[in-house]
């Protein structure tokens, strides 16, 4: 694109991305929830980004990508995840702050600057959370599922967090204070259906967490192995 979008149409570009890179169907009650506005002014903008080539409408109301919105799209996402590795890498920021604090850095990345951080970082694949950048390989990846998904007396290891959780500060914050990261070892002592409850243990104690903060970790596929006793 000859010139770089705003920085709203570029929080609309990330969103639409996002929510598809999750599967789910784009539509504009789903990004007025998101982006915390009215839906007329979602609309309003979406059709600005149609104008201007950046997104297509179905007839159902579907909001997609174009080629130069989807471009653009991981122009912006590039760049937000490699500010958190930026800041959580370089200048120590909390791990949990990072998605926080990168939202207001994104925008100001120029393709030259882009170029030397990821320089200075090695030229990483992933976020600190370990969401890939865009452009990865899919088969490059691990095969992951939920840690929701997982049964007493197994061993995984954690590959990241998924992106929607993010969003969860204090979430995030537990995630961290417990050390539920990228490339931690755990394992499973108890599954309690009966309060939707996990429980893991990892360096030396137990965490117990419910399901749904369970369901946003991704294990590693692999054949489990016993915990020891």
């Amino acid at each position: 694109m000859p010139h770089r979008p705003s920085s709203i149409i570029e929080d609309y570009l990330m969103e639409i991305y996002d929510q598809a890179r999750a599967g789910r169907t784009v539509i504009a009650a789903r990004l007025a929830d998101k982006m915390s506005v009215s839906a007329p002014t979602v609309w309003n903008t979406v059709h600005r980004m149609q104008r201007d080539g950046l997104v297509a409408i179905s007839d159902s109301k579907e909001i997609t990508l174009a080629p130069a919105g989807q471009a653009a799209a991981e122009s912006i996402k590039r760049r937000h995840l490699l500010t958190e590795r930026l800041l959580v890498d370089i200048l120590g920021l909390g791990w949990a702050d990072a998605h926080e604090e990168a939202h207001l850095i994104e925008h100001t990345i120029t393709p030259r600057v882009e170029e030397r951080i990821m320089a200075v970082l090695g030229n990483p694949t992933t976020c600190p959370h370990g969401n890939p950048f865009p452009g990865i390989d899919p088969e490059a990846r691990p095969r992951t599922r939920p840690l929701a998904t997982a049964r007493a007396g197994e061993e995984w290891t954690l590959d990241g967090i998924e992106e929607e959780a993010e969003e969860d500060h204090e979430l995030m914050t537990f995630y961290e204070k417990n050390g539920l990261k990228p490339g931690a070892r755990l394992a499973v002592t108890d599954v309690a259906a009966y309060n939707s409850t996990i429980t893991v243990r990892l360096d030396g104690r137990e965490v117990t967490l419910g399901m749904k903060a369970a369901e946003n970790l991704r294990i590693v596929i692999e054949a489990p192995v016993a915990a020891p006793a």
